[in-house]
């Protein structure tokens, strides 16, 4: 196994799987509390957050593109309900991780700040007969990332939550997406405003903050629909783009962490791979 190549690319890929997701803790100021952005807007957007934490968990279609041209396709289920967690299916020649499985593509878990892949035993090294791969975020995130997108914070609402630090939101009227009627949002977050997910950005000790240290800022995109939902959510952050689509809200299967014994910790395998990068 090739895991100084491949290393990279599972850091890189779980940073912007959650990226999207991790705008932030503080909640969307109501609208009698708006003073320089239009009440409208504002309103609209605190009940789609509402809406959005209330339901605890959605069925998802998502793409990334961290700036190689090649988009990686994911989805499955996202839970937020009590505590962040996914389970999602990646197109595994996207990520590049054709060494660690020979399926089309890739089932990864998050549960409890941690990643895990489900990848073919390999012959040797710290994977020799393991099930799954296993990166804690700290190696994406970096530390202080890593404990500023703890608990729930790197859910849906949360990131829709990080609304209420742009400068500039826009109502760009309605448009039709996945066969629904919605509104287009559009802010612009300057990124020392993104409360603590500046953490995650800042700290150039995770893989994430090497990816889009360059950015001074992010523009977040929300596609509201019926019943306040989302239907479509995007943010782009420096050359990294992903974009999710809402394809059901309520409640999912609990995710839960592959037994300890099937499993195989690369965290400092990766952390010690990147360092000099």
């Amino acid at each position: 196994m090739k895991f100084e190549h491949t290393a990279a690319w599972v850091g890189f890929t779980a940073a912007a799987m959650v990226a999207v997701t991790a705008c932030g803790s503080q909640g969307v100021k109501q609208a009698a509390d708006v003073v320089d952005k239009s009440d409208a807007i504002m309103a609209a957007l605190a009940r789609a957050t509402d809406r959005t934490e209330q339901l605890g968990s959605a069925e998802v279609r998502m793409t990334t593109d961290i700036g190689t041209g090649t988009p990686i396709a994911m989805d499955g289920t996202y839970s937020w309900g009590d505590g962040y967690a996914y389970d999602i299916e990646m197109d595994t020649k996207a990520a590049q991780m054709q060494t660690l499985t020979a399926d089309p593509s890739i089932r990864v878990l998050f549960v409890d700040g941690a990643y895990y892949y489900d990848v073919d035993p390999q012959p040797a090294g710290p994977l020799k007969g393991k099930e799954w791969m296993k990166i804690d975020g700290s190696a994406v995130f970096g530390e202080s990332g890593a404990k500023a997108l703890s608990g729930s914070n790197g859910s849906p609402s949360a990131s829709m939550k990080g609304l209420k630090y742009a400068d500039d939101v826009e109502n760009l009227g309605k448009e039709t997406v996945d066969g629904k009627s919605t509104t287009h949002y559009r802010a612009e977050i300057d990124q020392k405003k993104l409360g603590r997910l500046k953490d995650a950005y800042g700290d150039q000790d995770g893989l994430l903050g090497k990816a889009t240290g360059g950015s001074t800022s992010m523009t977040m995109e929300v596609w509201v629909g019926a019943g306040d939902l989302p239907v479509r959510l995007k943010q782009r952050t420096g050359t990294m783009t992903v974009t999710m689509d809402f394809e059901k809200f309520g409640r999912t299967a609990v995710v839960k962490a592959p037994p300890a014994a099937e499993t195989g910790d690369l965290t400092e395998v990766l952390k010690n791979a990147t360092t000099g990068q």
